[in-house]
């Protein structure tokens, strides 16, 4: 069982929103979180003239019109004068940690395997694009050394979910619950959530890929999902295919996850028509159980609960 343990977070601006800089207690390290607009305001700080090792983030569209999280991991010997050339010249990031030894315990080797290890968990973990690849091989430190670094590193992963940040952090894959015993089939709850999705994202990720993504899930729901199906936006404008659901993974950093299917879609042999559902409707994921989805005439028979 993870430990407890206490963080200081000091807002040099007063804004809860703007820059935010952390430290724990008998850690010699110290995390920053940074808005880029803000960048202007903290970058003169004397503290970030010095090495450290710093992540970049923000958002693309992917191939179906999803907003995916981008990473670009760095080390650097001046924090201020990378930072400085990286606003000029990359367009993607909208926020920034850094992080930086209080001591001057972390030198060149230090920081270019750290920077190294933040690459191979980005990869590992799946969270989004990294937009510099692992393209080096591990750096060499002593058996001291990499024990006396990896210590420093568990610290800042530690942080990094306290700014909201899980990129770094492998998926945890959320099982889908069996089938109900008789008992609990008397008690009516979703087993079917209904995504709209655009012509391009239902041919490369419904269809071509057995997976949805991006989607936010309440979390009363999670446990019951065993079904995912696809309505089709106008011209359309029906529920046409189903698929049953295997698993359910976090996807990026916004409380959003990934389903992913058992085998490929079915078509349904009678699609569900939008029909006299209301205005709307169909703009976000719906609920239903089962039953309601098997007998639909319309959108507007599917039970919603939201």
């Amino acid at each position: 069982m993870s430990e407890p343990f206490t963080l200081r977070v000091f807002v040099p601006s007063g804004d809860p929103e703007g820059t935010r800089i952390v430290e724990k207690m008998n850690w010699t390290g110290r995390g920053y979180y940074v808005p880029r607009d803000d960048w202007e305001n903290i970058r003169n700080r004397g503290e970030l003239a010095g090495p450290g090792v710093y992540v970049l983030l923000g958002y693309e569209q992917d191939e179906i019109g999803n907003e995916v999280p981008v990473a670009y991991i760095g080390q650097t010997d001046s924090l201020r004068l990378r930072i400085d050339q990286h606003d000029k010249g990359k367009d993607f990031w909208e926020n920034a940690m850094f992080f930086l030894s209080t001591n001057g315990g972390l030198n060149r080797a230090h920081i270019t395997w750290l920077e190294w290890e933040l690459m191979a968990q980005a990869v590992k973990a799946k969270r989004g694009r990294l937009e510099n690849g692992l393209s080096h091989s591990e750096p060499t430190l002593s058996e001291s050394e990499k024990a006396d670094v990896r210590s420093f590193l568990n610290e800042m992963l530690r942080l990094m979910p306290v700014m909201g940040v899980h990129f770094f952090e492998p998926a945890k894959s959320i099982p889908v619950a069996p089938a109900a015993s008789p008992i609990a089939k008397s008690v009516a709850v979703p087993e079917v959530v209904v995504v709209p999705a655009q012509p391009e994202g239902f041919q490369n990720a419904y269809l071509d890929q057995n997976a949805w993504w991006a989607i936010r899930i309440a979390a009363k729901h999670r446990d019951n999902l065993k079904w995912i199906a696809a309505y089709q936006v106008n011209p359309i404008g029906a529920v046409t295919h189903i698929a049953e659901i295997d698993h359910i993974e976090p996807f990026g950093d916004e409380g959003k996850f990934k389903l992913y299917f058992k085998g490929p879609a079915t078509k349904l042999a009678k699609p569900i028509p939008y029909g006299n559902a209301p205005s709307g409707a169909m703009q976000g994921p719906r609920y239903c159980t089962k039953e309601a989805f098997d007998n639909a005439g319309s959108v507007a028979d599917l039970v919603v609960s939201q």
